[in-house]
């Protein structure tokens, strides 16, 4: 059987976050449309979606970790932050938004707490859930997997001006 590993990482946390969207009943927060994921990033995330596709990436670091807490995700998604000319210097990523994503996906059943409180780790239904996912992943060829971005772009479309010849 196939497993999470053996995928490619980037059409897999694509093809959860499309999943969890439609199927799993998730909702994204409405403080998620107003917040950075970080100190360190300047902007919100252009990708509508972003919330889902975070969700994912947590789910799959914690099959891929064993056991993770909020402390150390916070480190994973952190960066470097711009001061302008002194040097960049390292951020951790905000804890709220990891926080529920990792309630949220307790509440699926995918994720619990570990017996000795350390962190989280995965459920047999999680693993179960991640492995079915890769296996679907894998059936499918990779000329057919879209390579979309994480993020995806927003078109934007430029004016028409019309310009009047003078006679």
């Amino acid at each position: 059987m196939t497993s999470v590993k053996d995928v490619n990482p980037h059409a897999l946390i694509n093809m959860v976050a499309k999943d969890l969207k439609e199927t799993k009943g998730v909702k994204m927060p409405e403080f998620a449309a107003f917040v950075k994921t970080g100190s360190h990033r300047e902007r919100t995330p252009d990708n509508p979606d972003w919330w889902f596709v975070r969700m994912a990436s947590i789910l799959r670091k914690v099959y891929i970790s064993g056991s993770v807490d909020v402390n150390s995700l916070r480190n994973y998604y952190g960066g470097r932050k711009n001061r302008g000319v002194r040097p960049e210097i390292f951020r951790k990523a905000g804890g709220k938004i990891i926080r529920v994503c990792l309630q949220d996906l307790e509440k699926l059943g995918f994720v619990k707490i570990s017996d000795n409180k350390t962190g989280r780790i995965l459920t047999s239904k999680g693993q179960k859930y991640l492995d079915l996912m890769a296996s679907n992943l894998s059936k499918v060829s990779p000329k057919e997997i879209k390579k979309e971005p994480l993020e995806k772009k927003i078109k934007q479309e430029k004016p028409k001006v019309e310009v009047e010849e003078k006679q």
